[in-house]
């Protein structure tokens, strides 16, 4: 038995069967004597090591202690194995972020098929022919061989008598439930605005950027994306190497992190349209507007910038070769309509004059946004 008292910060003593025993000093390097040898220990990286000072056999090489000097170099050659993990873990961190940009507009989406309503489960055969055998059995008795064969039977008819009813129900509200997904898919191929609303409002729930389909005209939808900063999407430095191969965090340029943002930006216009033609095969066209969110103003309303508007067909998207153009390149090629405004010096995305263009200011108009920020 023993005990343990912290006199200080970094001054401990213990007590044991072997005595007193002291310890000074940071975790890192940390001195040990009374009971016992003298000895330095380090708590540096995930194991600790102790080196005894005081005591032992002489004149052997192999047992010889290590020198103060030594021991220092040891304890900064594990500091530095630590720092470089450490630095190492953030740049697969980063590394990931980088790619998960570059990598977001090439989801791809399977297309919507009719919907086929279920094959129904057929009857439980042994347990209805058990409900009514045990009905027909009750009251005769086990030796009464001829009324029970008679009773059996007549359990056997009732039982292929029900089989068939909930057989022919279970058809019945397959076939109902079959034309109702019928007309909802006909629905859906005509661009029934309610119907292609609801389906896209589901197909939205789990995306990354909140989304939201704001209307139907025809074969043409009109899509709302709110983006987060870009000081919660790119992150400030980026991972390389040196000239010597050695790993290097370099902080990235304002114009660099403009133009990840960008291709974050489109990625996210390119991945909502995407879905909306995968599970709208009726619509033709996509009219998009990407919000960016500024906090909520003095009343507590989300106070919103537009960045960017476009119009993309469903044909422009047919050929592009989506596993190596980026996502800023389609977005600029594939679009018939393409509102942006840069920064000439840097490239960042400035908030669009909605003034000037009244159209897509009814389109913004008409988004609900503490709804839309309400979900994420």
């Amino acid at each position: 038995m023993g005990f343990s008292i912290k006199l200080a910060p970094g001054v401990r003593i213990r007590a044991s069967s072997r005595g007193i025993r002291t310890s000074i000093g940071p975790r890192a390097a940390r001195v040990h004597f009374g009971g016992g040898r003298t000895g330095i220990s380090s708590g540096v990286g995930p194991v600790g090591f102790y080196t005894s000072l005081g005591g032992g056999r002489r004149g052997s090489s192999s047992g010889r202690l290590p020198s103060a000097a030594a021991y220092q170099r040891q304890v900064a050659a594990q500091q530095r194995q630590a720092a470089q993990a450490q630095r190492a873990e953030e740049a697969r961190h980063l590394a990931q972020t980088f790619l998960r940009i570059l990598e977001l507009h090439r989801v791809d989406f399977p297309a919507a098929t009719r919907p086929i309503a279920p094959q129904p489960a057929a009857p439980d055969r042994a347990s209805i022919y058990r409900h009514y055998e045990q009905h027909a059995l009750a009251g005769i008795g086990i030796f009464e061989r001829a009324r029970r064969a008679q009773a059996k039977q007549q359990a056997a008819q009732w039982a292929e008598d029900e089989i068939r009813r909930q057989w022919t129900t279970r058809c019945e509200q397959q076939a109902a439930w079959q034309q109702y997904l019928d007309q909802r898919w006909q629905q859906l191929c005509a661009n029934d605005p309610e119907v292609v609303l609801e389906t896209l409002e589901e197909a939205f729930e789990d995306n990354e950027a909140a989304s939201a389909a704001v209307g139907v005209a025809g074969g043409e939808v009109s899509l709302a994306v709110l983006v987060p900063a870009i000081d919660d999407v790119v992150p400030e430095r980026m991972p390389t190497t040196t000239q010597a191969g050695n790993l290097s965090l370099r902080k990235l340029p304002q114009r660099g992190r403009a133009d990840y943002y960008k291709q974050f930006v489109c990625g996210q216009v390119l991945v909502t349209i995407r879905e909306a033609f995968a599970v709208a095969p009726g619509l033709r066209s996509a009219r998009v507007a990407v919000m960016r969110h500024d906090g909520v103003d003095s009343y507590g309303r989300p106070r919103v910038s537009c960045l960017l508007a476009a119009k993309l067909d469903r044909d422009a998207l047919a050929g592009v070769r989506w596993d190596s153009a980026d996502a800023a390149a389609i977005v600029n090629d594939a679009s018939n309509e393409l509102l942006l405004n840069p920064r000439a010096r840097t490239g960042e995305l400035q908030p669009l004059n909605l003034a000037a263009e009244p159209a897509l200011a009814e389109l913004v108009g008409a988004v609900d946004f503490a709804e839309l920020t309400g979900n994420r």
